[in-house]
């Protein structure tokens, strides 16, 4: 006997372009998350329209000329480039008997797919949560006709047979536990901070290389795939700088153009990250015919984050993919053009990191007693050790470290001459 195929499912992708945005660019995400999700796109719809039909999203004229295109083409699934209220999905798959989901659904199922880690899972069933309560309104049986297929994935999808007031008591308990894994992640947050060990975060729009990145500079195997949002949960691995020094290098979750507002607030922990670190890679697609507009995207997030003071560089990533040279963008004094994949530039790039890293930190001459030995392990873990020497009195040490660590060694520190201090 065979094994079993899944075939997959044909959709139809409809629009409409109400001047708020890049109608073309935003379609054409919708069809590379249709392919993401498993789904083979046929055939995209578009209605120039000063708002969405209150009824159908798209209009009725509209709408039934789509439906005439699915009986020829055996579509299975409907997908709109917008959120749809639960009386809009009821009236479209009233009157074309197909399944519709919009395009927030559509991401939410490929994230469920995606998360791996507990706290992803958490987090992806809460912005699901959060997304159908209000669906629940005027929806009737459309929300409960589950079958299988995309849009139907991941944790918490039998919630759509139940209750407001059941999911209210969900979206609770998922808060509660993600709160206790907040604290946890804070606890790690503060002890790397103590330790001393700067974090270089990496944050950029979906499928711009931040794995890739990734492990090019720590030497890491995380997943990397040509597609949308290949890797959800995020990824912390360490690195040492060309002037020795170690690193904490973090992959946050990959951004898209109008990333659905829950997603953004369930993962806010997470890209918290960003916020905290102390150089932030913003890598971007150099090949993308969107690059700026993408770059608009991640710079948006970041200032929502409160990012605006940290020390940024903006990598050009995937340049192994160019024909000939493309002019530079203006507007960032640090950037920089790399092949993640090739390693072309990336050298270049880590002693840009350091140097930025430079900046805050100061050269230190110590007289460590042999009593408080554990120090200078200290010195050697967060910093860059330049001269050592072991005297009668103690260990003697010139070193590079973090400002914000200099208050732990004050009391050893000394002069070139060897005097303490004042």
């Amino acid at each position: 006997m065979e094994p079993f195929k899944q075939e997959k499912e044909i959709a139809i992708l409809a629009g409409i372009d109400t001047g708020e945005y890049d109608l073309e660019h935003s379609m054409e995400e919708l069809r590379q998350l249709t392919k993401t999700a498993g789904a083979e796109p046929v055939a995209i719809f578009t209605q120039v329209r000063q708002s969405p039909d209150p009824a159908t999203y798209v209009g009725g004229g509209k709408l039934e000329e789509i439906k005439e295109y699915a009986q020829q083409s055996e579509a299975t699934l409907l997908i709109f480039d917008g959120e749809l209220s639960g009386t809009q999905l009821r009236n479209i798959s009233d009157e074309t008997g197909l399944r519709a989901i919009d395009r927030t659904n559509l991401i939410l199922d490929i994230f469920a797919g995606r998360a791996t880690s507990s706290e992803g899972k958490l987090q992806v069933e809460l912005a699901q949560q959060k997304y159908r309560l209000p669906q629940l309104v005027g929806a009737g049986t459309a929300l409960s006709r589950l079958g299988g297929g995309i849009g139907t994935r991941g944790p918490g999808e039998t919630q759509l047979e139940t209750d407001r007031r059941h999911i209210r008591r969900r979206i609770q308990s998922l808060e509660r536990q993600l709160a206790e894994m907040e604290k946890q992640r804070g606890l790690r947050r503060k002890r790397r901070k103590k330790m001393g060990v700067p974090v270089i975060a990496l944050v950029g729009y979906t499928n711009a290389g931040k794995s890739t990145l990734l492990n090019r500079l720590t030497g890491a195997d995380s997943y990397v795939q040509d597609q949308l949002f290949a890797t959800l949960d995020p990824t912390a691995r360490e690195m040492r700088l060309p002037d020795g020094q170690k690193a904490v290098v973090i992959d946050t979750v990959g951004l898209i153009e109008r990333l659905p507002h829950n997603l953004v607030e369930a993962f806010h922990s997470t890209l918290e990250t960003a916020a905290e670190a102390d150089v932030i890679l913003e890598v971007c697609d150099y090949t993308s015919p969107y690059c700026r507009e993408e770059l608009q995207v991640t710079s948006g997030v970041l200032d929502e984050l409160g990012c605006g003071g940290i020390p940024k560089i903006t990598v050009f990533n995937k340049i192994d993919r160019l024909s000939e040279e493309m002019g530079s963008i203006p507007g960032d004094l640090r950037h920089a053009y790399i092949s993640a994949l090739t390693g072309k530039g990336v050298e270049a790039l880590c002693k840009q990191i350091a140097g930025v890293l430079s900046e805050s930190v100061a050269e230190i001459n110590l007289m460590i007693p042999y009593s408080a030995g554990n120090l200078a392990g200290a010195v050697r873990s967060e910093g860059r050790v330049t001269a050592e020497e072991y005297t009668p009195d103690g260990i003697r040490l010139t070193a590079t470290v973090p400002r914000r660590t200099i208050h732990r060694y004050r009391a050893y520190m000394v002069d070139e001459t060897g005097k303490v201090e004042v």
